[in-house]
């Protein structure tokens, strides 16, 4: 069966953008931004005593909040021993095509936002700010090292996205490649976010399995893990760490 939904009120965020906004908010409610290597501190008494960072200092605070996406477990080696394999990062790449000269009309003014869930899951983002037509697959990639795997755009992926673009979208079938990113999502078994406290500290809390609909629902579940961590509500059951073991 054939079918689609449009809705017209539909949207995309600019993550770079939206991030230095939050950073210059913070910076100007009077926080400080420091960039370094962060390592848990010792544990003991059921607390965190501190976090050790790659410039020999250490920070202490009342509480803690690690959200460290696919570096997150196992395959990052922040709480590898608490988290293991339940956070599974994976290669995934999009690309960047160049329309036709002159032709406006795949540009954000006149095409939406689509995500096609056929037997790939491809999806796109209309030309803006000038950095072409935006492609990707949505379908989970391979295991992925987010500190040492190699982020060359793959000839088979790029094919493979000419070849739906030729049939979805024929006037850019011999489009330019003018950009490709790999980049990698971080999903939990169930798809759904990790928020709870370390079973040995009480003061330190995890956050992940957020992937990309991690970062569009920001606003809510930064609101929500601020709430955890100040002790004013609890975060909902099914961001806990004991679902994935209740039997």
């Amino acid at each position: 069966m054939n079918w689609a939904i449009y809705e017209k009120d539909s949207g995309y965020l600019l993550a770079r953008r939206a991030c230095e906004s939050v950073l210059e908010a913070f910076l100007f409610e009077g926080g400080e931004y420091r960039q370094a290597e962060a390592r848990p501190g010792e544990i003991a008494g059921g607390e965190m005593k501190g976090i050790k960072l790659s410039d020999e200092t250490t920070l202490k605070a009342d509480a803690y909040v690690f959200a460290c996406g696919p570096w997150m477990g196992k395959a990052g080696n922040v709480f590898a021993d608490v988290l293991g394999n339940l956070i599974q990062p994976t290669r995934q790449e999009v690309y960047f095509f160049g329309t036709p000269a002159g032709d406006t009309s795949f540009n954000q003014e006149k095409f939406p936002v689509w995500i096609d869930k056929g037997k790939h899951i491809f999806y796109g983002i209309p030309g803006n700010q000038w950095r072409g037509f935006k492609i990707g697959d949505d379908t989970r990639g391979p295991a992925f090292d987010p500190t040492t795997g190699d982020r060359t755009p793959n000839a088979d992926g790029i094919q493979s996205a000419r070849v739906y673009m030729a049939k979805r979208f024929p006037a850019l079938k011999d489009a330019p490649l003018l950009e490709a990113r790999v980049c990698q999502y971080e999903n939990s078994p169930d798809n759904n976010f990790i928020l709870d406290t370390h079973p040995a500290a009480n003061n330190l809390w995890l956050l992940g399995g957020g992937s990309g609909h991690g970062f569009k629902h920001g606003p809510a579940l930064g609101e929500m893990a601020s709430a955890a961590v100040l002790g004013k509500k609890p975060p909902p059951k099914m961001f806990a760490l004991g679902r994935f073991t209740a039997k």
